[in-house]
């Protein structure tokens, strides 16, 4: 098995300061990233204009990923997502709605040339989380979904669609035991494309809804389910927050996450994935792309984040060199 890793970086730093597709894929190259992960918040299927507008934008970013060599990795999730209940919700109408967005999302990424769709589109309210039957309930719902929209990406030529983990109760999964069951579920019987885990070293803040040991662990996290997570993300920050900060010196002083030990973590997944209860429904994958999830506050000028991310950039290449590193297991 070889398994092939490089890095990009997410669009978050556009939202709000550039609009033009040339600039989204021209700064993407210069800042040193040959793989773009889009971010929805830039060209919402909601928010952005109308379906002819997206699709004829979605064509554009192709025809300057082509011109400026960068890959466009996978369409992921911004903001606006995470601001609802979505899959989650009690109401039909409301889990409709999402699954529509999902589903234009998806007619976006075929035009884009996108490999994967990822993200979160779902959390659990607080009142059906005081009652766990009503709780599995709905995990069930969205493990359901999940597989009707991998048949959907599938018959749209995607290689997987990815769920993100996060690090709050109504947002799951959030404990490894649950993202074992994710993956399980969702992949179980699932005739269309295969469903994916996106870890963010960044979402092991669970401590503070009362998450203990392996569970806070960004390593551990690594360990189980890098194998089948061909999108990563990586943000530099403290042990109990999701501070989306860049690799500077000024941030790796204060943060934790070490790309050494993230890494080590990843070789791990691989050499024991036969070990992991998964592997009976889901292959590892052969590629990685550690995404850079940057996001700047709206104060930070546009110079101060460009030069960030160079600085991001210029730091990643000493553990993964241009062309990225490969590994035999």
């Amino acid at each position: 098995m070889r398994v092939h890793i490089d890095i990009g970086v997410n669009g978050a730093f556009l939202t709000r300061r550039w609009e033009e597709p040339e600039n989204f894929i021209r700064l993407t190259k210069e800042l040193g990233y040959d793989y773009h992960s889009f971010c929805s918040d830039v060209l919402d299927p909601f928010f952005s204009g109308d379906k002819e507008y997206q699709i004829e934008t979605a064509k554009r970013i192709k025809e300057y990923s082509e011109k400026y060599g960068v890959d466009i990795w996978d369409y992921y999730t911004g903001m606006a997502t995470h601001r609802f209940h979505g899959l989650s919700h009690s109401n039909e109408r409301v889990r409709r709605r999402m699954k529509e967005w999902i589903i234009s999302a998806i007619n976006i990424v075929r035009e884009m040339g996108a490999k994967y769709l990822g993200g979160h589109w779902d959390a659990i309210s607080v009142e059906v989380l005081q009652d766990p039957y009503k709780t599995r309930e709905r995990m069930n719902y969205v493990y359901n979904t999940f597989k009707e929209l991998a048949k959907i990406a599938k018959d749209n030529g995607l290689l997987g669609i990815s769920n993100e983990q996060m690090y709050i109760p109504s947002e799951k999964p959030w404990t490894l035991k649950e993202a074992e069951e994710f993956l399980i579920e969702v992949n179980k019987d699932n005739e269309g494309v295969p469903v994916y885990l996106t870890i963010d070293v960044g979402h092991q803040a669970g401590m503070h809804y009362g998450l203990a040991e392996d569970d806070l662990s960004y390593e551990e996290w690594l360990r189980r389910f890098a194998c089948f997570s061909p999108i990563i993300h990586l943000q530099q920050t403290k042990p109990d927050s999701s501070s989306h900060w860049p690799f500077t010196e000024e941030y790796n002083s204060i943060g934790h996450v070490k790309i050494e030990k993230v890494l080590s973590a990843i070789k791990s997944s691989f050499k024991n994935y036969k070990e992991n209860p998964v592997s009976k429904y889901l292959n590892p994958v052969d590629k990685i792309v550690l995404i850079i999830e940057v996001i700047p506050p709206s104060t930070k000028t546009e110079e101060k984040v460009l030069e960030e991310l160079k600085k991001t950039s210029d730091y990643l290449r000493n553990y993964i060199p241009k062309g990225g590193i490969y590994y035999e297991f």
